[in-house]
C-alpha cells in the first residue's frame, strides 16, 4: 500500500538532479560578450547560461564551477613532442580514451605540473630545477608563472616518456570557480558570470614565441560560443549571503570583485525592503573596464544602488584605488557601519582585501571608540563573528 507521499518521491527526485563534479549539468550559453574595451589591458566577458529545467537552484553569493576543455593547439603541441599519434589510445582513472581525449578533458596541461617538476628535476637530474626547488618559494612562483606542461617537457629533450608515464606525472584537470553575478529572482531560468580571461604573451625568457592561456578562462573566451553547451555544477556559499532586505549593505569589489554585487543589486532592487545599498568599485580606465557601466549607473539613477563610488587607478598620476576611496567616505561610512550595515568584501585576497581592511580598521579608529589599530582590528574581528563583515577573497 502506498500513500500519496510516498508517491511523490521519485517524481521529486527526476526535478531535482544532483549536478556535480562528476556529473555537470550541461547549460546552453546564451551570450558570451566582451565586457571590456579593446584597449583595455583587461579581458573580461559577461555570460548567460540557460539552466531553465536543471533544477539547479542558486542564491546571491553562490558560485559556479565550470569544466574546461584544454586549448587543441596546446594539446596537439604536446602529443607532437611525445612522438606517438593522437589516437593513441591510454588507460587512466577515467577508462580507456585516446591520449588526444585524456589530455584536452583530463589533465592539467596550462600550468606546472609539480609532480614533472619534481620528475624532472630528481629522476631526470635537472640541476638547475633543483636548485629551483630547493630555493625560495616566491622566485619558484615567479618561475612558472605562465608556463605550462609543454615548457617542462622541453627542457629535457632526451626523454621520451611514454603517453602512460607522463600522465602520470600530471594533475587532473579541475573545474575553475566564479562568483554568480546574476540574480535567480531578476535574471531566472539564467545564471550570469564574469570571467576574466588569462593570457600569458610570449616573452623572450621563452624563446619559443608562443602565448599561453588559462584553461578555463580561454575556453570561455575563445571557443565558446551562443548555442554551445558548458558543465557546470553549483557550490553553495552560505557565508556570504544578503541579510534581511530592511538592513543595509556595503559592497567593496573593484575588478571582477564587482560580479556578485551586481547579483545582490539586482536582487534588492527585485525584492521590497528599505536596506540602502553603497557599492565601491574599481577599474583602471573608465572608458575601459568599469563593468557593467552602463548597467550600475541605470541602477544608481534609479534608486536601486544608493551609493555608487569608483576609483580609476590609471586615470591620475597617483594611483586611486578602493581604499582610498573609503577614507574619503570615513565618516559616512562609519555611521552605516555604527546603525548595523553589513559589509562585504570581493575580489583579491594578495592585496585588496589586506588594504581595504587597513582602511576599515582606520576608519574606526577615527570616527568609532576604539584607541588604536589593535582596537580597530578587534572590532573587526566582532563584527565578523556577527555575520557583519563578510570576505570572498581568492
Amino acid at each position: 500500500m502506498t500513500d500519496g507521499t510516498s508517491s511523490d518521491k521519485p517524481a521529486r527526485a527526476a526535478k531535482r538532479p544532483r549536478w556535480s563534479r562528476r556529473n555537470p549539468y550541461p547549460a546552453t550559453v546564451v551570450e558570451n560578450t566582451l565586457l571590456t574595451a579593446p584597449e583595455s589591458t583587461k579581458e573580461v566577458r559577461h555570460l548567460v547560461l540557460d539552466i531553465a529545467g536543471s533544477g539547479l537552484e542558486y542564491q546571491p553569493g553562490d558560485a559556479v564551477n565550470v569544466t574546461p576543455a584544454n586549448e587543441p593547439a596546446l594539446v596537439a603541441a604536446i602529443i607532437d613532442r611525445l612522438g606517438v599519434p593522437a589516437d593513441t589510445v591510454v588507460s587512466d582513472r577515467k577508462g580507456d580514451r585516446t591520449l588526444a581525449q585524456a589530455l584536452t578533458h583530463g589533465f592539467e596541461i596550462t600550468s606546472v605540473s609539480p609532480y614533472l617538476l619534481d620528475h624532472l628535476a630528481n629522476a631526470r637530474g635537472n640541476t638547475d630545477l633543483a636548485e629551483l626547488l630547493a630555493g625560495d618559494r616566491a622566485a619558484l612562483d615567479a618561475w612558472a608563472r605562465g608556463r605550462d606542461v609543454l615548457d617542462l617537457l622541453n627542457l629535457d629533450t632526451a626523454w621520451n616518456p611514454t603517453p602512460e608515464a607522463f600522465l602520470g606525472e600530471l594533475k587532473p584537470l579541475t573545474a575553475r570557480t566564479y562568483s554568480i553575478s546574476s540574480s535567480p529572482t531578476v535574471h531566472e531560468g539564467t545564471l550570469h558570470l564574469t570571467p576574466a580571461t588569462v593570457r600569458h604573451f610570449a616573452t623572450q625568457e621563452w624563446g619559443d614565441g608562443r602565448d599561453r592561456h588559462g584553461a578555463a578562462s580561454a575556453y570561455l573566451a575563445d571557443r565558446v560560443e551562443p548555442g554551445d553547451t558548458v558543465g557546470v555544477y553549483l557550490t553553495p556559499n552560505k557565508s556570504f549571503r544578503l541579510p534581511e532586505p530592511d538592513t543595509d549593505i556595503i559592497m567593496i569589489g573593484p575588478g571582477t570583485g564587482v560580479a556578485p554585487f551586481r547579483a545582490f543589486v539586482h536582487e534588492r532592487a527585485g525584492t521590497a525592503g528599505s536596506g540602502r545599498n553603497w557599492l565601491f568599485h574599481g577599474a583602471r580606465r573608465r572608458d575601459h573596464d568599469f563593468l557593467y557601466r552602463d548597467e550600475l549607473l541605470g541602477l544608481h539613477a534609479d534608486g536601486s544602488l544608493d551609493r555608487l563610488d569608483v576609483a580609476f587607478s590609471r586615470e591620475q598620476e597617483d594611483k586611486q584605488y578602493v581604499s582610498h576611496l573609503m577614507d574619503g567616505h570615513g565618516e559616512e561610512l562609519y555611521t552605516w557601519l555604527r546603525d548595523g550595515a553589513v559589509v562585504y568584501v570581493c575580489g583579491d585576497a594578495e592585496r585588496m582585501a589586506g588594504d581595504v581592511e587597513d582602511a576599515l580598521a582606520a576608519i574606526i579608529v577615527e570616527y568609532g571608540d576604539a584607541d588604536d589599530d589593535a582596537g580597530a582590528r578587534a572590532e573587526l574581528e566582532r563584527l565578523r563573528a556577527e555575520g557583519r563583515y563578510l570576505r570572498d577573497v581568492y
